[in-house]
């Protein structure tokens, strides 16, 4: 009789046939596709900044249930279900946890189409959340045992384009659909692809080992303390600064990307197919850009003082207020625009430096955690605060603004900015020590 090989013998001979097929354009096709779900995430997320005034007319809706809609509706069960789902995913197959989710997203995106009333649409995002939870953590994770740590912040850098191609996509997409075939088609038009990428997912991807990256044999599963992965984020200086600065970048970001559309449309007279064909190559061209050389930026530079992973975030968070400003301020629609260009250039920075960071500094079974507490706090502050705060403001400011209280809810959202880039600093000063004693 044969001799029946140990389990831990076959786990470990599956683990070296996985670690043989992760070449270097297998990381590179990996990439692509997990760059596409960001995208299609992002698409289906951000698709009712361009939808607001046509939404507004045909359901009587006010600013605030806008931004209800729009931001807490969503964010609340994206950011909290991304907790137990993390969870899950540092205990098992993170594809397929990735290509569950973005079925989900995907089909509940569609039904927002068929929504007849405020209550309604507002289930349609609560799902769209849902399924979008299961995404970015996992993704995270699995790009971390893709790529070393010096080549992670550009690799988070190319992964994090996918903010910018999906909101460029739902601008566009969303601007000419809506104006031609109306709302409703533009939820179906833009949720009905994501089931493709599923698919792509599913069963072209491979689960690559843990730690495979790092040159370390994957660590036992051990138990899983969500509490200490909290206290993990707050007790390192340098992850608390890079969540509370990214916290406040979100606030402001998601707010901005979300009323700009209606900003330019009610302070500029502008369609919203207009709005699309503009704000959609900047946000895609100009934006995927800048998170690309912030990226870059941040490995050239932090290659020679680690501490400028964090400093060219906040660097280009304090250079980018005054083009915000002018953005909102200037009555010339031309020049308001060409003004927005280096806004959204310099504010795309941070993405990838800043999960790159947060990856770098967690334990490797913890790194799908890390992300969703990351994300949980973001998220419910920056998205799901953010849009909701504007429009609240925007609501209350009307008295005095009349059509341009959004103008102002929003130019006082920017100065945020200062407040963001003085954590990236502190960030800063104290990663080196830090990362030395992660290794240690």
């Amino acid at each position: 009789m044969a001799n029946t090989p140990e389990p831990a013998a076959v786990e470990a001979i599956e683990q070296d046939d996985v670690a043989s097929r992760i070449t270097p354009a297998y990381r590179r096709y990996a990439l692509i596709v997990l760059l596409a779900a960001y995208t299609s995430s992002h698409v289906d997320r951000n698709i009712v900044g361009i939808l607001i005034e046509p939404l507004k007319a045909d359901l009587l809706l006010s600013d605030t249930q806008l931004g209800f809609l729009s931001g807490i509706a969503f964010a609340l069960f994206y950011a909290t279900l991304g907790i137990p789902i993390a969870i899950f995913a540092d205990r098992s197959n993170r594809r397929n946890i990735i290509a569950w989710s973005i079925a989900i997203w995907s089909g509940m995106t569609a039904l927002c189409g068929a929504a007849q009333n405020f209550w309604q649409l507002a289930a349609a995002r609560v799902g769209v959340g849902i399924g979008e939870a299961g995404s970015s953590p996992p993704s995270h994770s699995m790009l971390s045992d893709l790529y070393p740590k010096e080549k992670r912040s550009g690799a988070m850098s190319i992964y994090s384009l996918g903010v910018y191609f999906g909101i460029m996509i739902g601008f566009l997409v969303g601007g000419f659909v809506t104006e031609w075939w109306g709302w409703r088609a533009a939820f179906l038009v833009v949720g009905l692809p994501g089931l493709l990428i599923a698919a792509l997912v599913r069963f072209t991807m491979i689960e690559p080992p843990r730690g495979f990256a790092d040159g370390v044999k994957p660590p036992p599963l051990g138990k899983i303390n969500v509490r200490a992965g909290f206290a993990v984020l707050w007790r390192v200086r340098t992850t608390r600064h890079v969540v509370l600065g990214l916290t406040l970048t979100s606030l402001v970001g998601y707010g901005s990307i979300i009323w700009s559309p209606a900003f330019l449309m009610r302070s500029h007279g502008l369609t919203a197919s207009e709005v699309g064909l503009f704000l959609g190559p900047v946000m895609g061209v100009i934006g995927g850009l800048g998170a690309f050389v912030g990226g870059m930026l941040a490995d050239r530079l932090a290659a020679r003082d680690q501490r400028w992973n964090a400093w060219i975030v906040g660097l280009a968070k304090f250079l980018s207020v005054p083009f915000i400003a002018a953005f909102y301020l200037i009555d010339n629609t031309m020049w308001a625009l060409i003004a927005y260009m280096p806004a959204v250039f310099l504010g795309a920075f941070y993405l990838g430096p800043s999960f790159a960071m947060i990856q770098s500094l967690t334990p490797l079974r913890s790194r799908a955690l890390a992300s969703a507490i990351m994300l949980l706090v973001l998220n419910l502050v920056g998205l799901g605060l953010g849009p909701q705060a504007i429009g609240i403001i925007s609501d209350l400011m009307r008295v005095w603004f009349e059509n341009d209280s959004l103008r102002y809810a929003l130019l006082g959202a920017a100065v945020i900015n200062f407040w963001s880039a003085a954590h990236y600093y502190l960030a800063g000063r104290t990663i080196k020590q830090d990362t030395a004693n992660l290794e240690s």
